[in-house]
This record gives C-alpha cells, structure tokens and sequence, in this order.
C-alpha cells in the first residue's frame, strides 16, 4: 500500500521545497493552499496517512485545521511546520492531541525525512492494531457461537442421556414385574439377566442368578435349549416339568435388532 502523505501551507514555494526533498521516498504526495482546501483534499482522499501544515496560514491556523482533521480523520498522524515556535501554542496543540510533532522552518532534510518516516510507522502500526482487534473480534464472536452451539449440543445430549437413564429404568421395572421369567445369557453360558419371575420359577428366590453360569444353576432342559439357541442360532421351544411347574420355554438369540450377542429364554408357567 503506497504510503500518501498531505502538505498544507499557504506559500507554493515552501510545498515545492518540501516535495523535493520527501519524494525521493516515494510517497504520494498531496498539496494544498490552506485549510478548507486540506480538508477538502481529505474528503476525496481518506487514505491520507500524514500531514504536514503550516501554522501562520490566513483564515485558519495550522492548529485548528489539525484539530478538524483529528475530528474528521481521527487515525491520520498530524505534524505541525512552522517558522514561529511560540511555546503556548506548541503546547498545547500537543496536549490537546491535534498534533503528534511540532517541527522548526528552515528544517535539516534529513531530519524532516526521518520524522515523516517515522510518522508513517506510527500511522501503519495503528492501521496494523486495528486491523488485528478487527481479526480478534471476530475470532472471538465465532469461538463465541462455536461455544454456543457445543452449549447447545451438550444440553441436547445431557437431555436425552437422561431421558434415556429414565427410558432404562422404566424398561428394567417393567422386565422385573412381568408374570413371565426372562433370563439373559451371554454366548459363554454367563447369566447377565435374571427378573423375579425368573428366580421364582428356578426356585432361587434366595440366590442370586446374575453372574452364574447356565451348567451351574438351571437345569439341564434350560442348558440343552441355551447350547441349541447357541449352536444353531435360531429360536427353539419347549415345554417341560419345573418340580410342580409346567413352564413354555422359549430361547431366541440376541442380535435381530442390536449388536448384542447372546441368548433370551422366556419362562411361562401355565395354570
């Protein structure tokens, strides 16, 4: 970006001395005669960066064109030329924030060029942190909706968790009062599920199913219908004598509807 620097002072002879020695720094340079022409010129040209007036101009003072600029182009780096060095002025221009150096006529080239330099530092570092807090803003406004929505996501999560939690229990009551009894069994002959029907056709109202194996506990018409279940993978029926207890046997494998592995018995007692 081609740096555009503003001068402004009533005497051309004063411009063309101040052209010849900054252009060689390749700036764009701007002119005018006076303030309401500086202030005009700004109005076309917003991308001015520096400017350099006069302070003994008719009509307007150098001071008070800068302190219109500072209100009209707040981020510009405003610089005061002047042959008069009246030391009230100076101040309080500097103090009022309309200038960011008051500088001497006659001034030493190299001096002016490296004061300008440093002027346009100045004006591309503020650019620079603007530009950087613009980027920062709108970092943060999207880690903001990011946050939002994981917010947002994280409460629909929690609400079906415990949704499904209340699901569970419901579905664990109701297993456990059916009339009929259901074992769970996995494809090792473990017994991972028992309701109270179950153990009070098994006659183990006092032991504890869960966690026992199917040769250990059930008897053997139980186990010969797991190992079918297990072996042939298809569902099987049977009637049979539990003590004083005809019971429907029913055995069917897990896996139709899920990624569980397995074997379910059903246990119905007739009357």
């Amino acid at each position: 970006m081609q740096r555009t620097l503003l001068l402004v002072d009533d005497e051309e002879n004063i411009r063309r001395s101040l052209v010849r020695v900054l252009r060689r720094d390749g700036y764009h340079i701007l002119q005018a005669d006076g303030g309401q022409e500086g202030l005009a010129i700004l109005q076309e040209h917003p991308e001015v960066g520096v400017i350099i007036s006069d302070q003994r101009m008719p009509q307007m003072t150098g001071i008070e064109f800068l302190s219109h600029v500072r209100e009209a182009c707040p981020d510009t780096v405003r610089i005061v030329l002047s042959g008069y060095t009246d030391l009230n002025t100076v101040t309080d221009a500097i103090n009022e924030g309309a200038v960011y150096k008051f500088l001497t006529k006659p001034w030493e080239d190299d001096l002016l060029r490296a004061n300008v330099e440093e002027a346009f530092r100045y004006y591309e570092l503020g650019w620079e942190n603007e530009r950087l807090t613009r980027e920062l803003k709108s970092a943060n406004e999207e880690l903001a909706a990011i946050n939002q929505d994981l917010e947002q996501r994280v409460e629909e999560k929690t609400r079906q968790a415990l949704l499904n939690t209340h699901f569970l229990k419901i579905s664990q009551e109701v297993l456990e009062y059916l009339p009929a009894g259901v074992l769970g069994i996995d494809n090792e002959g473990t017994i991972v599920l028992a309701n109270r029907q179950a153990h009070a056709l098994l006659k183990h109202d006092k032991q504890e199913l869960m966690g026992q194996t199917v040769a250990a506990v059930l008897p053997q018409a139980l186990t010969e219908l797991f190992q079918l279940a297990v072996e042939k993978e298809q569902a099987n029926a049977r009637r049979v004598q539990l003590e004083s207890t005809m019971v429907d046997m029913q055995c069917c494998c897990m896996g139709q509807s899920s990624q569980a592995k397995g074997v379910i018995i059903v246990l119905t007692a007739l009357t």
